[in-house]
């Protein structure tokens, strides 16, 4: 899973990359600070391993891990060209998902490439900049499909979809928000339009606003209104906390978010907004050579999940050996959940479910 996290110059994107990946990326107070896009690996938070690996004493644990790209701050007219436009949206096409990052917190200490504080603003100027790329893209798409629709009438319904894409667009209705069906939806993704990405707006506040009640803050609540009319996610998120506890361990983290009154990181929470607006899910493997994660999407059938490890495992795929992970952790044992029937046999029409502990068979 690849993440983009975009904004406008000077709103806390490389400060919330630096404490997401601790890569150290430049952070400084001038726009274009950005330019090439940095990129950091981070793992997916989850206790289930730590649990499994206290069960099994593994040689290794290997999360899941999530890409994280630290792109440069757009401008107005980056779909022009405008400051380096073209090739931050370039970068911002080859993510999996959107983390827009809107300032929402008063400091005149930090320039705003607009001078004042207006999240609603700055949302429109991104969203604005993707559109117009989007639309750009659309009739490239149109003119393609229209010079084929000439010799082959088959085309004439993607045609009159790509159309009704461009109208949404120029309504400023981002892709994502136009109801497509199976068709459709394959059409939409071979133009890979930029607005057809899921998007988490990362509301960038300050300290005081989590211990004073983050309610307060009418710009996080501008943003909230935007999020749910056009269906994103919102997280509140302070980067400069972030990066205070981002090389703190475990116990000193939590034992500093206790005090502040928040139960969990930015980093928690991005990642589990993230992997549900990507409609992901890990499943888990375990034994004593290794403890580890694995990232699926949702309704992924066992075969197909097992070749998540080798192509070998869903080429040769006899059955999946599954047990929940909260029935093994209350048995305590495997053997101890075999002797209780709670270890089931399923064939390849199986459905793998989030949290799902699997050895696989297979022969090839």
């Amino acid at each position: 899973m690849k993440l983009g996290i975009v904004g406008l110059p000077n709103v806390g994107k490389s400060t919330l990359f630096n404490a997401i990946t601790n890569a150290g990326a430049q952070s400084a107070n001038y726009a274009f600070c950005t330019i090439e896009p940095n990129v950091g690996v981070v793992a997916v938070p989850d206790e289930r391993l730590d649990k499994l690996a206290e069960m099994y004493s593994p040689d290794k644990i290997t999360p899941a891990i999530i890409e994280f790209v630290d792109i440069a701050g757009l401008v107005r007219g980056a779909s022009k060209g405008e400051g380096l436009g073209n090739k931050f949206l370039s970068h911002i096409r080859e993510v999996d998902a959107v983390i827009h990052v809107v300032r929402c917190f008063e400091d005149d200490d930090i320039v705003h490439v607009d001078a004042t504080i207006d999240p609603a603003r700055d949302i429109e100027t991104i969203n604005l900049e993707l559109i117009f790329s989007d639309i750009e893209m659309i009739e490239r798409r149109m003119e393609k499909v229209g010079k084929s629709m000439r010799g082959d009438k088959s085309f004439a319904a993607e045609f009159d979809f790509l159309t009704r894409v461009k109208e949404a667009l120029e309504s400023n209705i981002p892709a994502r928000n136009i109801e497509c069906d199976e068709n459709e939806s394959k059409w939409l993704a071979e133009v890979a339009l930029l607005t057809a990405k899921p998007v988490i707006y990362a509301c960038n506040m300050s300290e005081s606003d989590f211990s004073q009640g983050i309610e307060k803050n009418a710009n996080y609540l501008k943003v909230c209104e935007i999020a749910a009319a056009e269906g994103s996610e919102v997280l509140p998120i302070c980067a400069e906390l972030e990066a205070e506890i981002s090389s703190l361990d475990k116990e000193e983290k939590e034992m500093f978010l206790a005090d502040l009154g928040i139960e969990s990181g930015g980093l928690d929470l991005l990642v589990k907004k993230s992997y549900s607006l990507l409609g992901l899910i890990s499943y888990l493997t375990a034994g004593k050579p290794e403890v580890r994660a694995w990232t699926i999407t949702k309704g992924t059938k066992a075969p197909q999940a097992a070749g998540k490890i080798h192509s070998d495992f869903e080429r040769g795929f006899i059955r999946a050996e599954v047990i929940a992970y909260d029935d093994l952790i209350r048995m305590g044992s495997m053997a101890a959940a075999k002797e209780k029937g709670l270890v089931r046999s399923e064939g390849k029409d199986y459905v793998m479910k989030d949290g799902d502990v699997v050895l696989f068979r297979f022969n090839v």
